[in-house]
């Protein structure tokens, strides 16, 4: 199943007991059967929570049933569009936590289909905080956004200070979202929390393609036994999460009082080189093999150089910090592959 060896957060490690803070409460996962999504309602349901799950399952956004294996009978899941307002009225009404998972979070569908991105990270978004302000005023809104709203680093690693110079069409509408979870708190006293994750990894993510970033698509084509191409000279650096760190992150978020309000980056340290991620891949691989090849136009033009974030907020404030080394994760999430990929092809 998806994630089960994650362990229960530590209070003496994280500043929060997260099973008396959600215990008999009920949360509304968005985008519940995608990647993220799934982790945390999986989470949830061992913490005790009455858990929702909203998903459009969208073609080829990572939405998967699959996902909610062995859990399924355990929530309630409405396939439905953030922007169907019945649906979340329903959803939201006696609710105490939401996650906000759902979107799109290709960068390079964004640019060729800005309108579609619009739509699904910014209307979906007012949808959604509309409905809170209807029937969950007092939820706490945990937002998963991402590193992206930066755009080019202007230094590293980037802070929660830096700048935000989004350098394509997702990115601008993920800050959108943003400002709105801002704007209807001052208002209307809602009160959020913003993540800004960067590179989450592990079981469950989208392994389809390559349109919603690199580590899905590599990690299969190792699973697979395969040539993984790493564009440019492989020098570009990265951190990344697993996703088991990343759910605990949004679960200490919506329990935390001191989160409300704030935003917060997410990372990993040390940050690794595309070609020495590639390299460890085909370490834990049987078959695969790397090699650079030229960056596509459509890519060049988006690609933000070298990217790591600083977590020292979060960790200050939240006692968050990655607890999977990147070798195991990694080890994890191709064994999960090789057993279950036909279920994510």
């Amino acid at each position: 199943m998806v994630g089960d060896h994650a362990q229960e957060a530590d209070p003496a490690v994280n500043a929060v007991d997260l099973t008396a803070a959600f215990q008999g409460s009920t949360a509304l996962v968005t985008g519940g059967m995608g990647f993220i999504g799934s982790h945390v309602a999986r989470r949830l349901v061992r913490l005790g929570a009455k858990v929702r799950v909203i998903d459009a399952l969208l073609p080829d956004c990572g939405g998967n049933p699959f996902n909610l294996e062995g859990v399924r009978e355990q929530v309630e899941v409405r396939i439905a569009d953030l922007r169907d307002s019945d649906a979340l009225d329903e959803l939201l009404s006696g609710c105490d936590h939401v996650f906000n998972l759902a979107g799109k979070v290709s960068h390079v569908d964004s640019m060729s289909q800005p309108l579609d991105d619009l739509e699904h990270n910014a209307r979906a978004q007012l949808s959604l905080l509309e409905a809170c302000r209807r029937r969950a005023p007092a939820a706490r809104v945990v937002l998963a956004s991402t590193r992206q709203v930066y755009g080019r680093p202007r230094y590293l690693p980037l802070d929660e200070e830096h700048p935000c110079e989004a350098s394509d069409v997702n990115g601008v509408h993920k800050l959108a979202a943003e400002q709105y979870h801002r704007v209807y708190a001052a208002a209307y006293g809602i009160p959020s929390v913003v993540l800004r994750l960067t590179n989450t990894y592990g079981p469950g993510q989208l392994v389809k393609h390559a349109r919603q970033g690199f580590i899905g698509w590599f990690v299969r084509l190792a699973a697979e036994g395969k040539m993984i191409e790493v564009m440019g000279d492989g020098q570009q650096t990265r951190d990344l999460n697993h996703v088991d760190d990343v759910a605990t992150a949004l679960l200490l978020a919506a329990a935390s009082p001191r989160a409300v309000g704030r935003t917060y980056n997410l990372g990993a340290t040390p940050p690794i080189s595309l070609a020495d991620l590639a390299a460890l891949l085909v370490e834990l691989s049987e078959g695969a093999s790397w090699q650079l090849v030229p960056f596509p136009p459509e890519r060049a033009r988006i690609d933000v150089g070298n990217a790591y974030a600083s977590y020292a907020a979060i960790r200050r404030d939240l006692g968050w910090e990655p607890r999977t080394s990147l070798r195991e994760g990694l080890a994890e999430t191709l064994l999960y592959y090789r057993r279950h990929l036909d279920r994510y092809r």
